[in-house]
């Protein structure tokens, strides 16, 4: 019979026994990002330049576009240029600067498939270029055209976390808060948070604690949602101070999944709070305004927001 895993193994989130025994730093990053790091994989078997064009920022990838885009008129206008000066008939350029800028403006007709006509290829060498570059042209283009598409048409969650967490009353008892809200305008359903709270010890490994929520789905999204976790007798945060979880570095990490109604499709985000992020005799202040027309309003700009409480 094969014995049972230690729960902490269960728990781990496949971060693993070394990360979770001897990294330092928290383990997910505000931004959702992972403190970890793989090496040792030769650079073409790693590479991906499909998923690291979708998931590029939109600056760097229009930065590579218009940068592949100058690179390969500059190629073929060099190439031009070799092919001697009659190649282009038309073209009026002296020396070697102004046939080669004669040359990439041709090249940027061609790839582009303007074709004003005052300049036209003369000769074999000059007119294989011009099919080449003609269909390099037609790929690249469709190339650039399936990536927009397809980094426009990915489903993503934008969702807006609050900067801290709370330690605030709740019922009869406190509670862990943290404030979550949609920031597109497309709705979000069936949304579903995990929470988890990570422990380091100064001496053994960090402990995987799962956070049992007073809601932990909602089906709607609309305004936005306080997340709580009851300290009760059951939570592991029972009777903790702050100075407690300062000691045990502690981390309460945050996974939501949501069906975006948009596409049809589910989606993931995921972020964290260190102990110095959790606000305690706190309580989030209000979103709400007067409603307009019977309309309830939030102001999410307020969603960060938090006063004290006695």
């Amino acid at each position: 019979m094969t014995a049972k895993p230690p729960d902490d193994l269960i728990r781990d989130l496949g971060f693993g026994a070394r990360v979770a025994e001897q990294s330092p730093l928290r383990l997910l990053n505000r931004d959702g990002t992972f403190n970890v790091a793989r090496r040792g994989l030769p650079f073409f078997q790693s590479l991906n330049l499909y998923h690291s064009l979708l998931t590029i920022s939109w600056i760097r990838f229009y930065l590579l576009v218009t940068a592949a885009y100058v690179v390969v008129n500059g190629v073929f206008a060099v190439a031009y240029v070799q092919c001697g000066e009659g190649a282009l008939e038309g073209a009026a350029g002296h020396g070697v600067a102004g046939r080669f800028l004669e040359a990439f403006f041709f090249s940027v007709q061609t790839l582009a498939t303007i074709g004003y006509g005052r300049i036209s290829p003369r000769g074999t060498a000059a007119n294989m270029l011009v099919a080449l570059e003609a269909l390099a042209g037609l790929l690249g283009f469709a190339l650039a055209t399936g990536l927009l598409f397809a980094r426009f048409s990915r489903p993503q969650a934008k969702v807006l976390f609050s900067n801290r967490a709370v330690v605030a009353p709740y019922r009869t008892v406190t509670g862990l808060m943290l404030r979550v809200a949609n920031q597109r305008t497309s709705e979000l359903s069936e949304v579903q948070a995990t929470l988890l709270l990570v422990l380091h010890p100064v001496e053994g490994g960090r402990k995987f604690m799962p956070l049992t929520l007073e809601r932990p789905k909602v089906a709607f999204l609309p305004l936005h949602w306080v997340i709580v976790h009851p300290i009760d007798e059951q939570s592991p945060m029972y009777g903790m101070t702050p100075e407690k979880i300062q000691q045990l570095d502690a981390e309460v990490i945050v996974l939501l999944t949501a069906l975006d109604e948009a596409t049809s499709q589910m989606v993931h985000t995921r972020s964290s709070y260190k102990w110095n992020e959790i606000a305690w005799h706190a309580k989030f202040a209000d979103m709400f305004s007067d409603p307009a027309n019977g309309i309830v309003t939030a102001d999410l700009r307020r969603i960060h927001e938090i006063e004290g409480v006695r």
